[in-house]
């Protein structure tokens, strides 16, 4: 035989042999195999053990074992966070907006999508009932991870959480909308730097951020004074919506050159959370 199992038993590594078709598959950390598509035998037989639910495809060349446990799941696909890992490949990649709120304690309802920012464009892909979401960042803007252990083995980049609070600023239809990331903010407020959210936002350098961010700090009583003055320094004469994915309605607030057009109540409900 060919195959080895490493002393650890979570890698099986493959001496080559050209005339064996277990030298087409590298199985990394007992859970996904990567498969060079040279042998028909190969594909075939991995086609079969999809259609017995011994293993589900992520992606051409990369496939996910099983757990024995959960009997023919067909439609398994690992966890999905390694996943989206693996859908990025070799592009630069964190997991982030509602994904990352939800790995940081922000939320209080499970997400059913998996974002990830990468510098490179990357198609959305559903695998295994679960839908990946890509976010294009510029390489400029890729800054603000931290390492995630998604299990025991592996770990993911993820926005810490100051860029995530960012992230969700700026791109809240990712997020639930604005009242949603306020409520993360919140959550965690007794963790969050106040000044790296502000060197976040200004380094950015989004004014529809600069603003939102400003307003929910002062609204929240979460920054001093000082840091808020550094955000109010850059602000241009153009209103912007709090809210984007809502009407642009309700009052104007020349101090944040903000339209906030989500209700007081709602607002000041988050202090509930």
């Amino acid at each position: 035989m060919c195959s080895q199992i490493c002393p650890r038993g979570d890698l099986l590594s493959i001496k080559y042999n050209p005339n064996c078709f277990l030298c087409q598959i590298v199985c990394l950390k007992g859970e996904y195999l990567y498969v060079a598509y040279k042998s028909t035998l190969a594909s075939s037989l991995l086609h079969k053990a999809g259609k017995r639910g011994l293993v589900s495809r992520v992606k051409r060349g990369v496939f996910v074992l099983v757990p024995p446990e959960l009997g023919s799941a067909t439609e398994y696909s690992g966890n999905p966070y390694l996943v989206a890992r693996r859908l990025a490949g070799d592009a630069p990649s964190f997991i982030s907006h509602a994904s990352a709120m939800e790995i940081h304690r922000m939320v209080t309802q499970p997400q059913f999508v998996v974002f990830t920012s990468s510098t490179k464009r990357i198609p959305n892909r559903t695998v295994g009932g679960t839908e990946f979401r890509f976010v294009l960042v510029k390489p400029d803007h890729f800054f603000g991870s931290a390492k995630h252990w998604a299990t025991k083995q592996e770990s993911v980049d993820i926005s810490d959480l100051e860029r995530t609070v960012i992230d969700g600023l700026r791109q809240p239809e990712y997020c639930g909308g604005v009242t949603e990331v306020a409520k993360g903010l919140w959550m965690r407020r007794e963790d969050m730097h106040p000044a790296k959210l502000v060197d976040y936002a200004l380094r950015l350098g989004v004014g529809a951020v600069i603003r939102r961010l400003g307003y929910l700090l002062e609204l929240y009583g979460i920054a001093p004074e000082a840091e808020l003055t550094r955000l109010r320094g850059v602000l241009t004469a153009t209103y912007l919506p709090l809210d984007p994915i809502l009407p642009r309605e309700g009052p104007h607030v020349a101090r944040w050159r903000l339209q906030v057009n989500i209700s007081p109540q709602e607002l000041e409900g988050v202090r509930a959370t």
